[in-house]
């Protein structure tokens, strides 16, 4: 098995590049002020509104591959999380409960009352935080990667996960959506580490996940490193409208590279009430 520290970044950044793309910062896009931050965000396209949330450690350009595609049929909203990307984070500190209160704030700012969204990873935890608190707020999601918990093999990982393990490689990896430099990698590595004693952000049982409405897709790959298959499982079991994809020999984010041309059929599909039960 590949070493924790290994498999994060293989999880994270090498499976994205083989996807061909580089995450950089994008294009110049808006900030609002938000929650003592300053959240920046993108639109892309046209239609519906499709709010889409990155995953920890990069920032909304990890959509790229997807955007264009997505672009033709939705308004995307494209922010960066707090701390990630061009968004600031002044208390230094991470949770997908705060994220949370950041997007439903920004959806605010925006008119946007309801919407349809994507989440890989955190922003799919961020999701679960928003579609449990504010069930009306969403007609449908896709859930890319994302937990109820942080089972024991992600809290090693995050253990392991600090700016002096990583090689200098691995940090560039890490700093590709870093617009204020090494000082964002590090202290957006140091929120990641500080998850392994998080027991409280992310501790989602079955009646919570019972009230969420809206149409549910959840993609998992049957290999993920850090979120065991069993996790996505008992979340299809435990939402009512949900869907669950899981993705033969995927790792974590299962979407890019070879089956981002799969993924972006299924996700459209879904999100176009194409799989609604009869």
């Amino acid at each position: 098995m590949m070493h924790a520290r290994k498999t994060l970044i293989a999880a994270l950044f090498l499976a994205f590049a083989a996807s061909g793309f580089h995450p950089v910062v994008g294009q110049e896009g808006h900030k609002l002020s938000i929650n003592g931050t300053q959240i920046y965000y993108e639109v892309r396209g046209d239609g519906p509104p499709l709010l889409l949330l990155h995953y920890f450690g990069n920032c909304g350009q990890a959509w790229q591959p997807f955007m264009e595609r997505l672009a033709r049929h939705y308004r995307l909203i494209i922010p960066d999380m707090r701390g990630h990307g061009r968004s600031t984070n002044p208390s230094g500190q991470f949770t997908h409960r705060q994220s949370a209160l950041d997007m439903f704030a920004l959806l605010d700012q925006l008119g946007i009352q309801r919407c349809k969204a994507m989440g890989m990873s955190s922003g799919g935890m961020t999701l679960i935080h928003m579609a449990t608190q504010q069930p009306e707020r969403f007609e449908a999601m896709v859930l890319i990667g994302a937990t109820t918990h942080f089972p024991a093999q992600a809290r090693a990982i995050m253990r392991r996960s600090i700016p002096d393990s990583l090689t200098s490689a691995e940090r560039e990896e890490w700093g590709q959506c870093s617009a204020r430099g090494e000082a964002q990698t590090r202290e957006v590595l140091g929120q990641f580490h500080r998850m392994k004693d998080s027991y409280d952000d992310m501790s989602f049982t079955e009646p919570y996940l019972a009230t969420i409405t809206a149409r549910t897709l959840i993609v998992h790959g049957d290999r993920d490193e850090i979120f065991p298959v069993d996790i996505p499982v008992q979340m299809y079991g435990a939402i009512p409208r949900s869907y669950l994809w899981i993705v033969p020999n995927g790792g974590h984010i299962p979407v890019f590279g070879k089956s981002a041309g799969l993924f972006q059929d299924k996700a459209l599909a879904f999100l176009q009430g194409e799989w609604e039960k009869s």
